[in-house]
């Protein structure tokens, strides 16, 4: 007997989407190949988490499998006959129940039976020509933050040892599913296979964060640079640029670096935008606190504290 999808995913028949997924990837994680190099029976395990995962997670297959249309494999159910069948329906010597006019097992063949089963289109066929095409394969890819912006070759571990070779497109988002036509298993004689459907995870970074196709910066500076005014250097993705601070900037002050933020979809960049932070030095001498000390005496400020 089959095993139950539900069973291999450790969720009830009742499950949410968001269980569902939550589920598929608390069980991926765990039986992964890189988690587990030659284990084999955990590549066999991730290997049916992704199948079951393939049917659940998409709400048409569910439902056909719910509805005992599909197998576990998403293969479709052929119709059960026999010549006895007539009280259990189907098909029976009386001919096919619900059909009007068939009054006898030869008023009907096997060309009928596919024609009820795919639709004739008007006509007679001599063979079915529904074809199942292959399953799409689920996997999870961790890039770095870098790799995302910038785009960058990856290799992907398969369950039964190969390999994928996938290029992440220049400005991919977390979250983003990317789809590799015809890597999935391979379906029915005459059909198309499946694809690799590949969700990107992407590694948070130290410095740069990400807002839509802009890429958010905090930039510390001097106490002399914010009065003086200067010129700093500040990383952006692609290598470190000059930034001209004004005399007299505050903590707090966002410059916008056009054009070295994430490339979009429409093709154009976004920015890049720098917020500085005055950072004091961590030993205050007694030069400094003279200074400040004549200073504050001459030229004592209201910076708006409420």
């Amino acid at each position: 007997m089959a095993e139950d999808l539900y069973e291999i995913l450790g969720v009830s028949r009742g499950a949410t989407e968001a269980e569902i997924r939550a589920a598929f990837r608390k069980a991926a994680k765990a039986n992964h190949p890189d988690v587990n190099p030659n284990n084999v029976a955990a590549a066999e395990r991730f290997k049916k988490i992704t199948a079951a995962n393939d049917i659940l997670s998409d709400p048409e297959k569910r439902r056909q499998y719910d509805a005992g249309e599909i197998d576990a494999k998403g293969d479709l159910r052929r119709p059960q006959w026999s010549r006895a069948a007539g009280a259990r329906g189907g098909y029976s010597a009386r001919g096919f129940e619900g059909r009007p006019g068939a009054t006898g097992f030869d008023d009907f063949s096997f060309t009928d039976i596919f024609s009820d089963v795919f639709g004739s289109g008007g006509g007679r066929r001599t063979s079915p020509s529904y074809a199942p095409r292959g399953q799409d394969l689920r996997y999870s890819l961790e890039v770095d933050f870098l790799e995302a912006v910038l785009g960058a070759k990856k290799r992907v571990t398969l369950p039964d040892g190969g390999v994928l070779d996938l290029a992440v497109p220049e400005g991919v988002m977390d979250g983003q599913t990317l789809r590799l036509k015809g890597k999935g298993t391979m379906g029915a004689p005459g059909s198309e296979p499946g694809d690799a459907l590949i969700e990107i995870k992407v590694r948070p970074h130290p410095d740069f964060k990400r807002e839509g196709d802009d890429i958010l910066l905090e930039l510390p500076i001097t106490i002399d640079e914010a009065v003086l005014g200067g010129r700093v250097e500040v990383p952006t993705p692609t290598g470190r640029v000059q930034l001209n601070v004004p005399k007299g900037t505050s903590s707090g002050k966002t410059f916008r670096l056009k054009g070295k933020g994430v490339r979009g979809r429409s093709g154009l960049h976004g920015d890049q935008l720098v917020t500085v932070k005055i950072v004091l030095p961590q030993d205050i001498d007694d030069s400094l606190s003279y200074f400040f000390s004549e200073w504050r005496q001459k030229h004592a400020y209201d910076p708006g504290r409420k």
